[in-house]
């Protein structure tokens, strides 16, 4: 085994890490290699089993009794976090949501909106997020060849149109969703104490919990054929209707999950187009390839860089022993980059086959939002290569301070139409 790379750890889940390099590839390359099933002792994190290789975060993921996504949560804690830890399932105001649910809650509160998510209503849906692409593209070719921030421009404002859209959210208030998005997330990345955390994360629930109240209110008095009306008077299996808690959870799982991953596999997608302008003429040579360049991109972003988990009992996982409360890591960026499964891994291709990525995540937890997220990208890079005839960088990126959700912060670009 050669040696590791002396910052390793850190590299794995330091959000401060991931805002100055990004995600860790050259660390998941060495792990791949040498220690797939890797004990991670991070400053100020609990310590974890980074699980890398694809055939074992598929089998953890698999098993969702053997482990735990509630108990414990997804998330990596700060030794803050951990000294404060809410129950289990709940977060922000109290909201109890569906990735943090192991069966049978999970499958129970899943159903009340996988109907909608189908590949059947998400086509009905098309027009709408058709439309979206056209005039976000539009509003970026006001730009004309002037350097623009894609991110800000395209990839964080077309997922956000559509699913306050379908969510019932009023035009003026996306700026607010927006806040709420990123810094969700940006919570990972502080030196605040513990009571200044825990104002800051009041702060943020009381700000959610405003904006969608009054939205359940709305649609429980004034129903409509939307999906706010559906999370909204949504009734159980057992003919209960579902708790505010976890209708508060929907909502905001369904925002930020639907939000935040689709606007970095986006500007994700046209940073590997930047750097492979090869692959951008192939695909405006040939727009059959629109779909597998989208699973490119959710293979080779992997905006979801990791998703924890608790042992519930002894157990082995690839030969290395695991014990009964141990805290893993499924890294699905790392898996996605995995030379079992994937020739030439770290090559952007964007007519791969076969294409096995864990981009939406694997068995029990696999993306609910998934067709949205795939029909949102195909719109947006569809519409860009009809009307883009090359791009280039026009400056520095910069990455958000973010590990569980990772992506772009900023994204300069400039563009050449046709």
């Amino acid at each position: 085994m050669t040696a590791p790379p002396t910052s390793l750890d850190d590299a794995l889940i330091l959000p401060s890490a991931y805002r100055e390099q990004g995600r860790p590839v050259s660390e998941w390359e060495w792990l791949l290699r040498n220690d797939p099933i890797h004990w991670t002792e991070a400053e100020g994190r609990e310590p974890f089993w980074a699980i890398t290789r694809h055939r074992d975060v598929s089998e953890v993921a698999h098993q969702p009794g053997l482990f735990s996504s509630e108990a414990g949560g997804i998330m990596v804690l700060t030794e803050v976090e951990l000294g404060s830890r809410r129950p289990e399932g709940e977060d922000l105001t109290g909201m109890r949501i569906i990735i943090t649910m192991d069966p049978p809650d999970h499958r129970t509160f899943r159903k009340v909106a996988a109907g909608y998510f189908s590949p059947r209503n998400i086509k009905s849906l098309t027009q709408v997020i058709e439309t979206t692409a056209q005039g976000i593209v539009a509003e970026l070719a006001t730009h004309g060849d002037e350097p623009v921030d894609f991110l800000e421009t395209v990839a964080e404002r077309h997922p956000v149109r559509v699913l306050c859209t379908i969510l019932g959210v009023p035009r003026d208030q996306e700026d607010e969703l927006l806040y709420i998005t990123e810094h969700l997330f940006d919570r990972e990345d502080n030196s605040l104490s513990r009571e200044e955390q825990a104002k800051a994360e009041a702060d943020l629930g009381a700000r959610v919990l405003e904006l969608f109240s009054a939205i359940i209110a709305d649609r429980r008095e004034n129903p409509r054929a939307d999906l706010a009306t559906l999370l909204a008077t949504a009734v159980l299996e057992n003919g209960e209707p579902m708790g505010m808690a976890e209708t508060l959870g929907y909502y905001l799982i369904v925002f930020t999950a639907g939000h935040d991953t689709t606007k970095y596999a986006l500007a994700g997608g046209v940073a590997a187009f930047l750097d492979n302008p090869g692959e951008w003429r192939r695909l405006r040579e040939n727009r059959s390839l629109i779909n597998p360049a989208v699973e490119e991109i959710v293979r080779f972003t992997a905006p979801v860089n990791y998703s924890g988990r608790t042992a519930m009992a002894d157990c082995e996982i690839g030969g290395v022993p695991i014990h009964k409360g141990d805290r893993l890591a499924l890294y699905f960026g790392a898996a996605n980059r995995d030379p079992e499964v994937f020739s030439n891994p770290q090559v952007f291709n964007i007519g791969r086959d076969p294409n096995r990525h864990l981009g939406f995540g694997w068995s029990e937890h696999f993306c609910l939002g998934a067709h949205l997220a795939r029909s949102s990208l195909s719109a947006v890079i569809g519409v860009l290569a009809e009307r883009i005839e090359s791009m280039e960088a026009a400056g520095s990126p910069s990455f958000a301070p973010a590990s569980l959700v990772h992506g772009y912060r900023s994204l300069p670009i400039r563009v050449h139409w046709v």
